[in-house]
Order: structure tokens, then C-alpha cells, then sequence
């Protein structure tokens, strides 16, 4: 998975660290050096900060002691709770931290060999659709020879405040790092996916079938290896960490260290007895702080879990800032949940494998609107289908469809200021099921993302079998910027992007001829459709110049829906477009009929009637059958 890890501008690890050995000096980073730069991007330092190396902080110090754990970390001066959040969460899977912390073995100081020391250390993010190294001297900000961003309960334990420079080098500066957002930093930890959920929207405190469902893909999610936080939002400045009276802090990120039903009861009776509560562990970042409603620390309600089960549970008396709670009060005091999933895509896996499609696009300016591919959204409906579209495929009769749109990171600098994010989102649209080329008119909307300027968008949506176009916009058309799509489903979806607007002029077109036309047809359904008492196993083609589209087939019934659509480029629209209905059958599909379409106006959004054949004579029956066909538009090819 690493061995494509690119080093992040330029600067290789392994080179540095021999460089450094060969002259006995300690590493400088000149691209982020220790500066005030490093620090801010606008406004005046407070007090004076001195970079200091950890042996000049305390004496014996180490990456680790006594291992890593969601309790070694403590926000520091700049308001980052969202990146110690997903901290805590990543110190919980081993797995995890120990891809963001590579060869942590041979990072750590070895007080045996103190001439193998450097003063350089390397961590890997995921960012952009690829894993990064991240190269950092141990230089650190201090004031009064005391950390003053994020630290460790152990005053020579460095892991946590070593990540958090490299990952504010990332983003520019540690002031970079002041109010993000925890699904950027799990998704970055991880290569994942973040879904957020609105709690208060979706009504889950009250609505106990969508809580239980919710809680048992939280529990899937924190089972597979995944990472989860949860917040409060703050709807004014005032509110901004503003503690309430429960103990919980508004505009804060909380990591969720652990998700289980726990067994009520007392010995044997606690093992028979089937009744289990959902609950749910988490932490804040701070440290301290925790919340005071039923089973928190001191609560009575642990009386009635057995002590095994607490020792199990791991559950402290100590003001550690970690805390458990039900899943119903999570869900009635905190607004929002992050789940950022680790989509699987190896074969090799026992749990769920995805098949992930992965395309690099841009919005950019053109003044030719053939060429212009930053549109906006919905709402500027002269300009929407200017923006890229890309085309994927549901190849099951429903499937589960993850979506991710991902917009290139900005970084803050002294000179550009903070880094804004577009706002940006996305829609999907079911279209024609030999849709090859680009939308010029709106379609069946199946689904549609946010917009948010968030640096990341994520949409799950179950969708029928066919042929889907995803467009992802800014909000605001004439704004530029890189994306990453990023697609999961089941099988296989041939997703790609639809660049050409029309069929493209070739040697061949003088020889053979261009279209002339477009038409989409679209097929609702049919009746009077007689096999058996249950009806026939019908399915329906549309024929047009050699090309045709087939639908599934609808299952023993008289009055199928097919809801098939396709497109045709006609060279010849003087000729009908045939729409046959047959039944399936084992050993030999049977013909039913059909009808022919011409391109007059009497055809358009007509009911067209055919004769069904009957099976014993094999000629047409005497009783017709019906079948409802739309051409939806019928247009030059100019007026794409």
C-alpha cells in the first residue's frame, strides 16, 4: 500500500537523515523553518515562542512511553480540537497509526546510539488520492520551555506534537489548523471515506427504528477499523465551547473510542438474560471535561453491569476527559456524527470488498461554452451542463452507491492568507442505458449531495440497475479548482468521464454519414401481456439504425414497467425507430409484438398500441396489447 508514497515536495527521508548523519549535524527544514511563518498566517504573535528540540525540553525523550493511547493527547493554544479528535481516534487502531507513523521503531531516540539521532522524523497522510511523506526537524514551539500546541499527558513523550507539525506543515501553518474539520483529518489518517450524519435532522433521539439502524452501522463502522467523531454545533460565536449542564462543550470535537451493547446484569443471570444496551464511548480532546448524565463515571447505573463486564469496558473513575453514554442520549445531546469507513478493495478480505473508480477532474474557465467546465449548480441553468460529467453503471438490480467528491486542499501562507474552500456538491441523474456522450437537458434526478464548502463531499444512495451521470459543481458558477471523484460500489462500474458532446467527426463520417438527429426514447411499460395466470416474463428493445437497448425483465407480471430509456444519433431520421416486446423464456425468448415509431409529430408522448402474436397460430391475436412509449425530444444535432 506504501510503496507508491510520494515525498511531499521533493524532500526524501532516507537522503536527509544520511546527510545528516555523514556531517554529525542535526536536521534544519528549510521549507518549513522556525519562524513565525511556520506559526501564522495573519495577525501578531502573542508571547515569544523559542523553537526548541526535545532534548532541550526534558531530559530522556521519547516518541512513546508506555505505548500509544487516546489519552496522551491535550490541545494546545491553537483551536484544533477537530485534528486532537481524530488523533484520539487514530491512537486506538494500531493499524492506522502505524501507517501515519512509519518505521516508528527506527524513528524512536535510542539512548544507546545517540549518534544515530538526526533531529528528523517523517509521517505519512493521505491527501488528494495519494499517500504523502511528510518530512519535519524536531523543532517545536514552546513558550516558558512548555509545548504550547498539542502535547502528551508524559512530559518526554513527543508522537502527538511531532504529527501535528508535519501535519501543519501540510496545511501551511499551525494557525492553518485553527477550526477545521475532524472528517478532513480522519479521511487523511485513513484514505477513507467520511460520512456525516445530522442527528437533529434525521430526528434519531426520537425515532428509536432509525437510532437502532444508526447504531448498527456506527457499531459496523468502529468493528471494520473505521474512525468515528461527534459534535455540538455552536450556531453563534457565543456558543463556541461553551460547556452545558450535562458537562458536554458546544463547537467541539469529541473521538469515539469505542462502540458495544453491553450486557445488563449480574452473573449468570447476566448471561441468559437477552437484554443489552447500546452504548457508546467517547473523549475529549481537552482532556478533562466529561459528561455527567447517566453512566458517566460516577453514575449509579453501573450498578447494574457486573464488574467483569466494567473491567471489560475499561470503564475509569478518573477525570480523564474519556466517558461512556447511551447511544439515545449521544443522540439526544450531540448534533453531528463523522464516520469515516475503510472501504475495502482487496480481494483477499472476509468483509465486504468495494470496487473503487477514481478520476482526477478540474472546473475551468473557457470562454467557448463547449469548452467551459465550471458551470455551477442547478441553479444557473443557462451554464449547468457545461460542467464535467462522468458516467458509471449499477450492474445489480439494486445496489449500494458510495460517492466522494474531494476538492484539491488550499494552503495558508503569509502572503495568500487562509486557504478557502469552494463551496462545492454534486447530483446524479438516470439516464439512457447507451448514453455515450454528454447531457445537454435534465433527466431523472436519482440523487444529489450538499453543497457545503467543506473540502470533501460524501453521498450514499441505493440505486436500481442502469446507467447513472454524475456532475459535480461549484456552487457558484466561474470558480476554478481540482477534484478527485471517487466512486464505490459492488461491482464493477466503468465509471469514466463523458467528454465529447456528440458523436466526433471522423474519415469515415463523409463515407458513411453523420447524424442528423438526436431522440431519446423512453419506454414506461406495457399491458395486456397474457403467458400464464401470473403473467409473462417480458422485456422490451428499442431499435434504432443497428443500435438498440434492451431492460431487464419484469417477472410474471401483465402490466410490466420497463422505464427504459436510450439515445439515438440517426443518420437517416426518415426511418422508425422499432420498440419490440418479448417474453423470456429457458430455452427461447418469444416474440409478443411490437411497433414502429416515425418521426412525425403525431408519435411524440403517444400510447401506441401493438397485437400481441398468439402462441398456437403464431399469428396476431385478435385482442391487442398496449404498450406506453415517449420520445422525449427529437432534435437537430446543431442544437445540442
Amino acid at each position: 500500500m506504501f510503496s507508491c508514497v510520494k515525498p511531499y515536495e521533493d524532500q526524501n527521508y532516507s537522503s536527509l537523515k544520511r546527510a545528516c548523519l555523514r556531517k554529525k549535524v542535526l536536521f534544519e527544514d528549510s521549507h518549513f523553518p522556525a519562524t513565525d511563518d511556520s506559526l501564522y498566517y495573519k495577525g501578531s504573535p502573542g508571547p515569544t515562542v523559542r523553537w526548541k528540540r526535545p532534548k532541550d525540553i526534558c531530559e530522556d525523550p521519547r516518541l512513546f512511553v508506555d505505548g500509544i493511547s487516546s489519552h496522551d493527547l491535550h490541545q494546545g493554544q491553537v483551536g484544533n480540537c477537530w485534528f486532537v479528535a481524530a488523533c484520539s481516534s487514530l491512537a486506538s487502531r494500531e493499524s492506522l497509526w502505524q501507517k501515519v507513523i512509519p518505521d516508528w521503531k527506527e524513528q524512536e531516540w535510542d539512548p544507546e546510539k545517540p549518534d544515530a539521532y538526526a533531529g528528523i522524523f517523517h509521517f505519512h497522510f493521505w491527501r488528494f488520492g495519494e499517500w504523502v511523506d511528510v518530512v519535519i526537524d524536531d523543532r517545536l514551539p514552546t513558550v516558558n520551555n512548555q509545548l504550547i500546541y498539542c502535547h502528551s499527558n508524559s512530559r518526554n513523550e513527543f508522537w502527538c506534537a511531532l504529527v501535528e507539525k508535519a501535519y501543519a506543515k501540510l496545511a501551511g501553518c499551525y494557525q492553518a489548523l485553527d477550526g477545521g474539520n475532524t472528517a478532513d483529518a480522519l479521511v487523511d489518517f485513513t484514505g477513507g471515506v467520511s460520512e456525516p450524519i445530522d442527528l437533529t435532522e434525521g430526528d434519531f433521539a426520537n425515532d428509536e427504528a432509525k437510532r437502532n439502524q444508526l447504531f448498527e452501522r456506527v457499531l459496523k463502522v468502529h468493528s471494520r477499523g473505521g474512525l468515528i467523531s461527534a459534535s455540538i454545533k455552536a450556531v453563534t460565536a457565543a456558543d463556541m465551547e461553551a460547556r452545558l449542564a450535562c458537562g458536554l462543550v458546544k463547537g467541539h470535537a469529541y473521538a469515539v473510542t469505542d462502540v458495544r451493547k453491553v450486557r445488563l446484569g449480574h452473573g449468570l443471570l447476566a448471561f441468559f438474560k437477552s437484554e443489552k444496551l447500546d452504548m457508546i464511548r467517547l473523549r475529549n480532546p481537552w482532556g478533562e471535561r466529561e459528561w455527567n448524565g447517566p453512566w458517566s463515571d460516577t453514575s449509579e447505573e453501573w450498578q447494574k453491569v457486573s464488574k467483569s463486564e466494567r473491567e471489560k469496558m475499561g470503564v475509569t473513575v478518573q477525570d480523564d476527559g474519556e466517558f461512556w453514554m447511551t447511544f439515545e442520549d449521544l443522540c439526544r445531546y450531540f448534533t453531528d456524527i463523522i464516520k469515516c469507513r475503510l472501504l475495502n478493495t482487496s480481494y483477499l478480505s472476509i468483509h465486504k470488498t468495494w470496487e473503487e473508480a477514481r478520476l482526477r477532474g478540474a472546473w475551468t474557465r473557457h470562454e467557448d461554452p463547449r469548452q467551459n467546465r465550471s458551470g455551477g449548480c442547478i441553479n444557473h441553468k443557462d451554464t449547468f451542463f457545461q460542467n464535467p460529467q462522468y458516467i458509471f453503471e449499477v450492474r445489480k438490480p439494486e445496489d449500494e452507491v458510495l460517492v466522494c467528491l474531494q476538492q484539491q486542499p488550499k494552503r495558508s501562507t503569509r502572503q495568500e492568507g487562509k486557504g478557502e474552500n469552494l463551496a462545492i456538491g454534486f447530483d446524479i441523474y438516470k439516464v439512457e442505458e447507451n448514453r455515450q456522450y454528454r447531457m445537454h437537458s435534465l433527466q431523472h434526478k436519482a440523487a444529489s449531495s450538499i453543497y457545503i464548502n467543506s473540502r470533501s463531499v460524501f453521498l450514499r444512495t441505493d440505486q436500481p440497475e442502469g446507467r447513472y451521470v454524475i456532475i459535480p459543481t461549484t456552487f457558484e458558477p466561474g470558480h476554478t479548482g481540482e477534484f478527485l471523484l471517487r466512486v464505490f460500489t459492488d461491482v464493477p462500474s466503468n465509471c469514466r468521464e463523458l467528454r465529447h458532446d456528440e458523436p466526433p467527426r471522423t474519415c469515415w463520417s463523409s463515407l458513411c454519414g453523420y447524424p442528423q438527429q438526436v431522440t431519446q426514447v423512453h419506454v414506461l411499460g406495457a399491458a395486456g401481456l397474457k403467458d400464464s395466470q401470473t403473467g409473462a416474463n417480458s422485456y422490451v428493445i428499442i431499435k434504432c439504425e443497428g443500435d438498440k437497448v434492451r431492460s431487464t425483465v419484469q417477472k410474471g407480471t401483465s402490466t410490466p414497467e420497463y422505464n427504459v430509456k436510450g439515445v439515438f444519433y440517426r443518420k437517416k431520421p426518415s426511418q422508425p425507430i422499432t420498440v419490440q416486446i418479448w417474453n423470456h423464456r429457458v430455452l427461447k425468448d418469444e416474440f409478443l409484438g411490437q411497433v414502429h415509431l416515425k418521426a412525425d409529430p403525431d408519435d411524440l408522448q403517444a400510447l401506441h398500441t401493438l397485437h400481441l402474436r398468439d402462441r398456437r397460430s403464431r399469428q396476431p391475436s385478435d385482442l391487442p396489447g398496449t404498450v406506453a412509449v415517449y420520445v422525449l425530444s427529437s432534435a437537430s444535432l446543431t442544437a445540442v
